[in-house]
Formats: structure tokens, C-alpha cells, sequence
């Protein structure tokens, strides 16, 4: 089925993640009309997709939490607030990093709400199919949706889409992963029941359950410390960091063997902590996924590329529109995160030309896919961080440098 061409509009965000919903809800209080697809039933990125139920980069370091990132990510945290969820800063025992706990269910209906409160027109189950372009400008996307093809123009575009899908098919340049090639590894965060809450989780038992799982088991976890976990807000179920499976590319050969892995290993997990574990002696499987973690792969060519040494000494700038404040956070080796902190005065400069496509004058990028050297963009990839960028692509696109003057980074 073809349909004629929709209405026009002026900026187009392609990813629901939180770059995407940062950049609609940007350009959307800029006065333009927005439209923001996704390809899958629901809004939120690595938050719904993937299990990782938490925003990282809204805090910098330090033993208090100091806010790093607001504007437009507030209006979310505003309407999970009023749905619930306390998205107060809470302190990682493991990681001692500032985060925001999240529910996935309040993730969705949250952007939900706050989109359509903004005029934002969401169109999900929907991909870009191809792209109509010039030398250095984008005319119109064809999207594939449950109705067939259709065309939609725009004056200006946000690819949000974490894998760069629309950088990619507009012809753009990519590298994948770090200047050798090497991808970081993937993640497998799962949601555990059962528990009895009366009993604290003992992380002692949980690294000698697994020193044990690992000399025999088929899932060995390189996390030796007893991963990652806290309960997650409302539902009083722990939410586990333990599985990592190196990536060697892109390849959905490769990408199955990793969902695969990470379904198995999360039932073997379970059965450890039934087994070895105080307190775990009834737990279940809620949830993995839906889909594995995916930490990186295309980075396209961007006006600049921010760098490591950008973060390691807080360069500050005066064409910065977004702070990055998490750690360097290099998984490289699976199971093995390497974190080095940010300089200065523990924020650092984001600069307008690093979410601004190399070549292609109206196309922006936002989230992980702007551009970054693989140190920094260790770093800038965390959800916070992506709202504020995903704010600073979508005002640019709708108002270019003036919407930007008032940016609160």
C-alpha cells in the first residue's frame, strides 16, 4: 500500500530513546512541528528495551549529588514523578556514581504523556526505509510502518537512533566502534522476583555462589564482584548487572548469538541464586530484554569529534549546548568496566558541531550517535547525557543558533 505524502513538518526525529524524546520535546518548545517515529511499540530507548533501568549522567561525581543535566529530561522526571516514581538521585553501592532508578512501565506511559502534553506527533512501529537527498541537504524520508510506505518532508532532521539508521541510509560515513574496530561489549541486565525482602542481599554470597558456577557452568559471568544491582522503584524486584558478552561486529549472526547467550545465562543465574543465595530461595525470571544491551556500534561523521582529553581536563567552551559529567566508563573487556573520571570542575563542554552531521547541512544527531573518539564517547552514551544533547539537536533544528541561547546545559 502506498499513501500520499503527510503533512510537512519542520523537524523530524527519528529514535524514541531519550536523544530522541530530548530533541522532539526540544524543537517542540521552539514553536515547530514535530514529528518523532520509533520502531518499536513504545518510547524509551535502552530504559524499555534493554533492561537498563537506570539514567545515568543527570549527576556528576562527588558525594553529593550535583545536578549536571535539566531543561527538557525535568519535564520527564516531573511526570514520572507524578506518576509514582520518586526519580530522586540515589548513590550506587557498587559504582558509587549518582543514577535515577527507573520502572520501565512508568518509563513508557511517562513519554507518553509528556510528548502528546508538548504537540509532539508520535508515529511508533516505524522505521525510515530510504532518504531523498542532495549534495548536502535532506529533502524528505520514506517510512515503513504496518500500513505500507509513505513519504514525510521536513526542513530539518535528528538522527536519535542509537545505530545512526538514518546517518547510515542517508549515505553518511561511519566508523564502528573505537578507531581499531573493537566494539564495546554488550550488556544483559535482567529483572529478578521472589525475593524475600526481609533478607538484605548479600553480596558475599553471591561472588562464592559464583566462583563456584563459574568452574563448571556454561555461562561463566566475568563480573567476579557480584555485578550490579538494586531493587527497582515500585515492584520491590532486584535489577541485575552480571552478564556481558563481547561483540566481534555487527552482524546479526552476532547479534543473535549474544540475545541467546544472554536469555541462558539469565536461567542459570537464577537457578545460583535459588541454590547459594539467603533470601533467593523462591526467586524467578521476570524479564530479560527485550532485546540485549547494546553499548555501541556506528559512530557517523560529525563537524567535530569531542575527545577524551575534552572530558579527562573539563574543557569548557563557549560554543558548549550540554554538559557530560559520567565517567568514562570503557567496557572494552566484557565484565571488566574501566572508569576514569571527569576533570576539571567535573563537567565538561558539548559542542553544538559534535551533534552536527559532517556534509549534510540539516541533520543533527543526539544521544550516542553525535560525534566522540572512543573515550569520550564512553562517556557521553548514558541517557542523561543524551537528553540534554537529544535538546540542544532539536532546538538547533527548530530555531538554529537562537534556540540555543537560552539552553540550560
Amino acid at each position: 500500500m502506498i499513501r500520499q505524502p503527510e503533512t510537512d513538518y519542520d523537524v523530524i526525529v527519528a529514535g524514541g530513546g531519550a536523544g530522541g524524546v530530548g530533541a522532539a520535546l526540544g524543537a517542540a518548545r521552539e514553536g515547530a512541528k514535530v514529528l518523532l517515529i520509533e520502531k518499536y511499540g513504545f518510547l524509551g530507548g535502552a530504559a524499555t528495551t534493554s533492561n537498563v533501568l537506570a539514567y545515568c549522567g543527570f549527576f556528576q561525581q562527588g558525594p553529593e549529588p550535583v545536578k549536571a543535566v535539566g531543561g527538557v529530561a525535568d519535564l520527564v522526571l516531573d511526570e514520572m514523578r507524578a506518576l509514582g516514581v520518586s526519580a530522586d538521585p540515589f548513590r550506587s553501592p557498587t559504582t558509587h556514581n549518582w543514577i535515577i532508578l527507573l520502572e520501565p512501565e512508568t518509563v513508557k506511559l511517562a513519554l507518553d504523556n509528556v510528548l502528546r502534553k508538548n504537540g509532539v506527533d508520535v508515529l511508533l512501529h516505524t522505521r525510515v526505509a530510504a532518504v531523498t537527498r542532495t549534495a548536502d541537504r535532506l529533502h524528505a524520508l520514506t517510512l515503513a510502518g504496518m500500513e505500507g510506505r509513505w513519504r514525510v518532508e521536513a526542513e530539518n532532521y535528528v538522527d536519535a537512533t542509537g545505530d545512526a539508521n538514518l546517518a547510515l541510509i542517508a549515505g553518511i560515513p561511519s566508523r564502528i566502534g573505537n578507531e581499531d574496530g573493537r566494539l564495546q561489549a554488550a550488556s544483559g541486565p535482567i529483572r529478578v522476583g521472589g525475593r524475600n525482602p526481609n533478607v538484605p542481599i548479600d553480596r558475599k554470597a553471591i561472588i562464592a555462589a559464583f566462583e563456584d558456577y563459574n568452574k563448571t557452568g556454561d555461562w561463566p559471568t566475568a563480573r567476579t564482584d557480584g555485578g550490579i544491582y538494586t531493587e527497582i522503584p515500585m515492584t520491590g524486584e532486584m535489577w541485575w548487572m552480571i552478564f556481558d558478552h563481547p561483540m566481534a561486529d555487527l552482524s546479526s549472526a552476532s547479534f543473535t548469538r549474544a540475545e541467546q547467550a544472554s536469555r541462558a545465562a539469565a536461567h542459570d543465574y537464577i537457578n545460583v541464586l535459588r541454590k547459594s543465595v539467603p533470601g533467593f530461595e523462591n526467586a524467578y525470571l521476570v524479564q530479560t530484554g527485550p532485546q540485549i544491551g547494546i553499548r555501541e556500534s556506528r559512530h557517523p561523521q560529525a563537524r567535530y569529534e569531542l575527545t577524551g582529553e575534552d572530558l579527562l581536563t573539563g574543557r569548557r567552551r563557549a560554543d558548549g549546548v550540554a554538559y557530560a559529567a559520567w565517567p568514562i566508563e570503557d567496557h572494552s573487556v566484557a565484565g571488566k568496566p574501566v572508569y576514569r573520571s571527569v576533570g576539571g570542575d567535573g563537567i565538561a563542554d558539548i559542542p553544538l558541531d559534535s551533534l552536527r552531521a559532517k556534509g549534510v547541512d540539516n541533520l543533527c544527531y543526539a544521544g550516542r550517535v553525535i560525534g566522540a573518539d572512543s573515550a569520550a564517547y564512553a562517556s557521553i552514551r548514558v541517557m542523561g547525557t543524551a537528553f540534554a544533547t537529544g535538546e540542544a539537536a532539536g532546538r538547533f533544528s527548530a530555531s538554529g543558533a537562537n534556540g540555543l541561547k537560552n539552553l540550560w546545559k
